[in-house]
């Protein structure tokens, strides 16, 4: 078997495991997924207001469901089993192997960013046909920022590998970010109605400033500058932290 089919039986393998896992699929796709089918089916968050910028609650909620998505499997999912491949003694095995524990982390985000591609079309699909939310406008925008946001979650969720003993203590420091980060991504208020306080917090997130730069794009304007460099600094000095102390055993 040549490198490339090995590095494609390995992502198959990774995905298999991911969705029997259940914490990406179950709080990552189908949670978020009943929210917004709850919400959307409240009239009161369908119609346009002023300090959304002539859009409705729901339509800034949808780009925050993508990065709730984002954020289970980069924060909770990865990091639990890394951590636990590592605790087990797996990465430890798998050097003494042609399948080399890079691989592995590899196919870990190969199956995480496949779920996540599933999840952001299934929450704008169901939005958009069964409570008529636009699309994103401006489409390339809205790529650029879920891609930077996803990049600067990955990195900080391998940082949480990286530092995290085993599994438990990953599960835990993984639950301990994802709520603040989730709250200043506009999940209980929305970013508008934050005091400005709150605003300048939350634009220094890698949630918030991915929550921006989505939204932005979604009314058709490209995110400004701000919020990418954000989430690009983000991916540098996690990825970097993550590289300088991740251990295979």
């Amino acid at each position: 078997m040549n490198a490339t089919n090995a590095t494609w039986s390995l992502i198959k393998v990774e995905t298999k495991l991911s969705l029997r896992d259940k914490t990406g699929p179950l709080w990552g796709v189908g949670f978020p997924l009943i929210v917004l089918i709850i919400l959307g089916s409240v009239p009161v968050l369908n119609e346009p207001h002023d300090v959304y910028g002539g859009r409705s609650a729901l339509d800034l909620y949808v780009p925050v469901f993508a990065l709730f998505n984002l954020a289970i499997l980069a924060l909770s999912a990865m990091p639990t089993m890394l951590a636990a491949y590592r605790e087990n003694g797996v990465l430890r095995r798998m050097q003494t192997t042609p399948i080399s524990p890079a691989r592995v982390l590899g196919a870990q985000v190969a199956a995480n960013s496949a779920t996540a591609i599933v999840a952001v079309v299934l929450f704008l699909a169901v939005a958009n046909i069964a409570f008529g939310v636009r699309l994103p406008e401006n489409v390339a925008g809205f790529v650029v920022g879920w891609l930077l946001a996803g990049a600067a979650l990955i990195s900080i969720g391998m940082l949480i590998t990286a530092l995290a003993p085993g599994r438990g203590v990953a599960t835990a420091i993984g639950t301990v970010l994802f709520f603040p980060m989730m709250f200043f991504a506009g999940l209980w208020i929305p970013l508008p109605q934050m005091p400005p306080l709150l605003q300048d917090i939350s634009a220094y997130t890698p949630l918030g400033a991915g929550a921006t730069a989505m939204q932005a794009a979604s009314g058709g304007d490209f995110p400004d500058l701000q919020p990418l460099l954000v989430l690009t600094g983000y991916t540098v000095v996690c990825a970097a932290a993550a590289i300088r102390w991740f251990r295979w055993q």
